[in-house]
Order: C-alpha cells, then sequence, then structure tokens
C-alpha cells in the first residue's frame, strides 16, 4: 500500500484547517468505500480494497487548487476543476490509476455531453466512473460533505443533492445504490 497521508502532507500543511479537513473527509469515504467494498467482496465480486482505501485517501487532493473560502480553499480555480486537478497532481507522481479516480468522483460522474451542454470548465471528455472501485470512491463521496463534515447524508439526502443535476446524474446514482446497496 502506499502512504496516503504522506503524500496529502506534500501539498497540505499538517495540523492546517484545510489539512484536517481535507484528512477528515478522505477518512469518512475510506471507511464507507471500503465497508462497501467488503460487502462486495462478500458475495465473491472482486474488489481491491486496498486500492480502493487509497483512491478514497486521495479522491479530493486537488481541491487545494480551487476557489472555495468556505472550506478554506484559497487557489484561484472554479471548485468543479478539483477533480481533473488532483489528477493532474497524481499523475505527476505516477499515481495514474488513482488519479482517474479524482477525475471521474465529481457528483456521479459527468459526461462529455453535460461537460458541454452545461459548459462547464472541464475537459471536453466523459469523467464517468468505469471501474468498480472508481464507482466505490464516488458512491462513498455522496454521503459526506466537506461544507458539514459533522454530517453523514442519508440515501435520500444525497440523493435530492444529485437530482438537481438532472435525471442522467441521478441515474447513474441509482445504478450505483443498485450496485452497492444503502451505507
Amino acid at each position: 500500500m502506499i502512504d496516503t497521508y504522506s503524500i496529502i502532507y506534500r501539498y497540505y500543511r499538517q495540523g492546517s484547517p484545510l489539512c484536517s479537513l481535507l484528512i477528515k473527509h478522505s477518512e469518512q469515504v475510506a471507511t464507507l468505500a471500503k465497508k462497501l467494498a467488503e460487502r462486495l467482496v462478500a458475495t465473491h465480486t472482486p474488489v481491491d480494497i486496498d486500492f480502493v482505501v487509497e483512491a478514497a485517501m486521495l479522491h479530493d487532493i486537488g481541491i487545494l487548487h480551487t476557489d472555495a473560502p468556505g472550506i478554506y480553499c484559497n487557489g484561484d480555480q472554479p471548485y468543479i476543476c478539483h477533480g481533473v486537478l488532483g489528477r493532474a497532481m497524481l499523475d505527476e507522481l505516477g499515481l495514474f490509476r488513482h488519479a482517474l479516480v479524482c477525475e471521474r468522483h465529481t457528483g456521479a460522474g459527468l459526461s462529455c455531453e453535460e461537460i458541454v451542454s452545461r459548459e462547464l470548465p472541464l475537459p471536453h471528455r466523459d469523467l464517468l466512473p468505469v471501474s468498480i472501485e472508481e464507482k466505490l470512491v464516488c458512491y462513498a463521496d455522496k454521503f459526506f460533505s466537506k461544507s458539514h463534515p459533522d454530517d453523514t447524508r442519508t440515501l435520500d439526502v444525497a440523493r435530492a443533492k444529485l437530482e438537481k443535476f438532472g435525471p442522467d446524474t441521478l441515474a447513474r446514482f441509482d445504478m450505483m445504490t443498485a450496485l452497492f446497496g444503502a451505507p
């Protein structure tokens, strides 16, 4: 396994409010993703659980480059770009598989069509989770918010948050729910 904390500390000042928030959120996502992965493994579905935990710990590493002062981010990029920014960071470290999780976890994933039609400041390509591990991290992430780090969303609240992004987003989330079950 890789040392995800040392990777985080490479970019984030240990003990800073942003670093503490990122680690709390990442640990929440990792714990849930691992639980869901173990549930799948128990049904003989192959899942790389160690990778799921690592990827969950690193999925939001790009937030430091974004402009989201409410969660201590003082960068210059729109928050929606944090996944693509995180991918670039992890690609530089040779963590290509982890990098894809960063890029593909936003919302319930984003299709090229959604990116173009919403005029999002993202590359014009599908940013959709593909592997079971990518989907696990994407799904687990929907139950936690960095804005309200002490809360865990219910399935209904997670669905309601995604519903505003349209039927395709909600359909992808519902497919993940069918695959992984409620947390």
